[in-house]
């Protein structure tokens, strides 16, 4: 197994605090927005999101996936975990790890928006057009990358990797 760094804990910091300066603008003046992370992958760009935030929120967490323990999309999103909090009459920002085919930020969407949410906004912090199977609207977006199939950062592969501070490329082959 071999991995290759892809994007560097430096580059990442720098751009978060691009989207947090971005965002905070966007949301100026508004009373409050609820930040909503996909549980698993997101909870560290989410974290490190939220810190960059100049405005007031409140964070939840959904638990969903379409991987399991596979490289490849199942098709099928599940939701593990759904959200404590009313969100009705609320602006509501997802952030997401990837979002590759579509399939789980089009099911979440579609679900938070039949809560009567003021707002759905999606914030993922990697775009994998290639994969591309449902077209999505990505609001805020921290990088588009090339069809790799990427672990750190939060991203996994079976659970693993998710603690390392880079996003790199895996692989199965020594190098």
């Amino acid at each position: 197994m071999a991995i290759d760094v892809y994007l560097s804990e430096e580059k990442i910091q720098k751009r978060i605090a691009e989207l947090g300066a971005e965002i905070s603008k966007d949301y100026a003046g508004e009373e409050e927005v609820i930040v909503v992370g996909v549980l698993n992958g997101s909870f560290i760009f989410m974290a490190d999101l939220v810190r960059k935030l100049d405005l007031p929120v409140q964070m939840e967490f959904l638990g969903a996936s379409s991987y399991g323990d596979e490289t490849e999309s199942s098709g099928n999103v599940k939701i593990h975990l759904d959200l404590r909090k009313d969100i009705s009459g609320k602006h509501v920002l997802l952030v997401e790890d990837i979002v590759d085919t579509g399939n789980t930020i089009k099911a979440l969407q579609e679900l938070l928006s039949g809560r009567n949410a003021k707002s759905v906004k999606v914030c993922s912090f990697l775009f994998k057009p290639a994969r591309l199977v449902h077209k999505v609207k990505i609001d805020y977006l921290a990088f588009e990358i090339e069809d790799h199939f990427v672990i750190g950062y939060g991203l996994d592969y079976a659970g693993r990797y998710r603690e390392l501070p880079y996003v790199g490329i895996w692989s199965e082959e020594e190098k």
